[in-house]
């Protein structure tokens, strides 16, 4: 028995340097992501807002993927439910922003469709 508490432990702690790995991923994508912004907007660049929006929702994808490893350690109901509205609100927040990724890619489209006449 106490052989398999020393495995669940060394598991849980290689879960929790893995989730931390995933998660400061996700940080410094978005760090990037915002600096990069900031320079394109001082550049005025077209595509300032899809680039954005792409970096954002990848890191969000980081970040949920640190959430859903995070669930294979959790031990109590409470845990389970406050991880589990994390993960549903980071998703609702990932579909919006790929449905606004999508809205600019296709005005994007049609602009260049409109310049090219």
């Amino acid at each position: 028995m106490q052989v398999f508490q020393q495995i669940e432990h060394i598991f849980s702690i290689g879960i929790q340097y893995c989730v931390l790995i995933i998660e400061l991923i996700g940080v410094a994508v978005l760090m990037w992501t915002v600096v990069k912004s900031v320079v394109n907007l001082f550049k005025k660049k077209e595509r300032l807002r899809l680039e954005l929006a792409e970096g954002i929702a990848l890191a969000l994808e980081f970040k949920m993927g640190g959430e859903l490893l995070r669930t294979l350690i959790v031990r109590e109901w409470n845990e389970l439910l406050i991880l589990g509205a994390i993960i549903l609100l980071r998703a609702a927040l990932t579909f919006l922003i790929q449905w606004e990724i999508k809205i600019e890619k296709k005005n994007g489209l049609l602009n260049d469709k409109i310049d090219k006449k």
